[in-house]
Formats: C-alpha cells, sequence, structure tokens
C-alpha cells in the first residue's frame, strides 16, 4: 500500500493545490491527513472541500478544534496572532465544513500499518513532540510500529531501537528505511506553514510495501497566498512568515 501523508494545511489553497497535483502523479492507495486543515490562511472551507473527497483518513488538529468550538477551551491557548486568525476562520467556515471538522476523530489506528495523531500519541491535540523525551513517552504510551504526526510543522523522524530513541530531521527525496525491528514516530511537516526553514509545501510519500517514507517538496505560488491574507485582513506576521518557512 502505497499513501500520501499530508498535514498542517492551515486554510493554504495553493500549496495543497501543488501538492494534491503531485500526488495525483504518483496514484496511491490513499490519501491521509493528520489535522489542522484550517487556521493561518485565507481558504480555509475551500481547503476543506479541496482535499476532503480524496481523503481515506483523516484526525482533527487543535486549529481545526479552535475553529469550531463555541467556547475557548483551545483557542485561548494561542498566541495573539493565531487567536485573531482563528476568529477571522470561524467567520468564514461553511456549515458543512464546520460539521466535518467537529466530526473528526483524534485518533485513527489503521491496523497493521499505521497509527494517526496530530499532536503526540498520549496528547493528540496540544503536545508538541520536539525532542527524544517527548517522543519516547509517546512510544510508550500505545502499541504501534508507526505512528504519523504534525502539529510542529517539522519534517522529523524518531526511531526506536530497543531501549534507544533517536530524533533527526527528515530530509526531502533521501527515502527512510523503516525496519521491522525498530518503531517509528514521522512528522511530514506542514502543507501550508512550513516552519524548518524551507518555505516549499511538505508532505510524506509512505510505500509500506516497500518501507519506504520519502519526504517530498514542491514550490508554491506564495506571493498569492500572502496577497489574499492581506486582503482578508490577516495579522501581517502570519503572511511574510510564510516566504522564510517560520
Amino acid at each position: 500500500m502505497r499513501y500520501a501523508i499530508v498535514s498542517d494545511i492551515h486554510a493554504n489553497l495553493e500549496a495543497l493545490e501543488v501538492v494534491l497535483a503531485d500526488v495525483a502523479t504518483r496514484q496511491p492507495d490513499g490519501v491521509v491527513c493528520l489535522g489542522d486543515f484550517v487556521g493561518y490562511g485565507p481558504d480555509p472551507s475551500s481547503c476543506v472541500e479541496r482535499v476532503r473527497p480524496v481523503l481515506q483518513s483523516a484526525v482533527v488538529g487543535n486549529h481545526d478544534l479552535a475553529a469550531v468550538e463555541t467556547e475557548d477551551a483551545v483557542a485561548a491557548k494561542f498566541n495573539p496572532f493565531a487567536y485573531e486568525a482563528v476568529l477571522w476562520t470561524r467567520q468564514q467556515l461553511t456549515g458543512a465544513v464546520r460539521s466535518y471538522l467537529a466530526a473528526l476523530p483524534q485518533r485513527v489506528m489503521r491496523p497493521d500499518e499505521f497509527l494517526c495523531v496530530h499532536a503526540s500519541v498520549r496528547d493528540p491535540i496540544e503536545e508538541y513532540i520536539l525532542d527524544v523525551e517527548t517522543a519516547r513517552a509517546s512510544f510508550g504510551a500505545a502499541e504501534f510500529s508507526l505512528c504519523l504526526v504534525g502539529h510542529t510543522h517539522i519534517p522529523t523522524v524518531f526511531v526506536e531501537a530497543g531501549t534507544s530513541v533517536i530524533g533527526e530531521p527528515l530530509l526531502p527525496d533521501q527515502p527512510l528505511v523503516l525496519r521491522a525491528d525498530r518503531r517509528y514516530i514521522i512528522n511530514p511537516g506542514s502543507v501550508g506553514q512550513p516552519r524548518d526553514g524551507d518555505p516549499r509545501a511538505a508532505y510524506l510519500w509512505l510505500d509500506l510495501g516497500a518501507q519506504r517514507a520519502t519526504l517530498v517538496r514542491l514550490e508554491y505560488p506564495i506571493v498569492k497566498t500572502q496577497e489574499k491574507m492581506r486582503t482578508a485582513g490577516l495579522p501581517p506576521m502570519l503572511a511574510e512568515r510564510l516566504a522564510y518557512g517560520r
């Protein structure tokens, strides 16, 4: 089975269209989204409507929950710029998109394949896996061989081999061999809001038959997205950071 794994689209339609065009040429058996369809970007409903028909599985992200909640239990934890974007996003969602996001699960386990969460295994909504100790806690929180996570916007792989856990960047076009005697947590980075210093859209090509995971990076028209964000009145910083991948 071959999968395209996307995460953290963040209402960036230009980045999403480029990614989905590339995915279509590869003809995967399924497309999976690790959450945060919306937030930050200028096209929340359009992004959900565009990607939803091609998805085989999806989980909810913290920005998705913040966009549909009636009380600010999630959004209250955001920085002022992200919170302003949440308030704007709530006004843009169609009823159908709001219902879809609200119904998404926090975890999806595909037996004999992989576990999906947005943030971490022990806290699928809020916790960032940025270091070995946090990764170790997620390895201990459930039984899995491969877990796919998003949330940090940084392409990363954590590997458990016996009692050892190591973490390293996931680099584009360098296939990662998935060994049967090891466990993995892989973050494919972000489609619409990269934060690893590379502004290109990111997604993961996962070939379970060949036991390979490969990060894909793609150029997209950033300026067009930035112009939309400024026209919408979203915080200027959110538009500016797209050019730097931060």
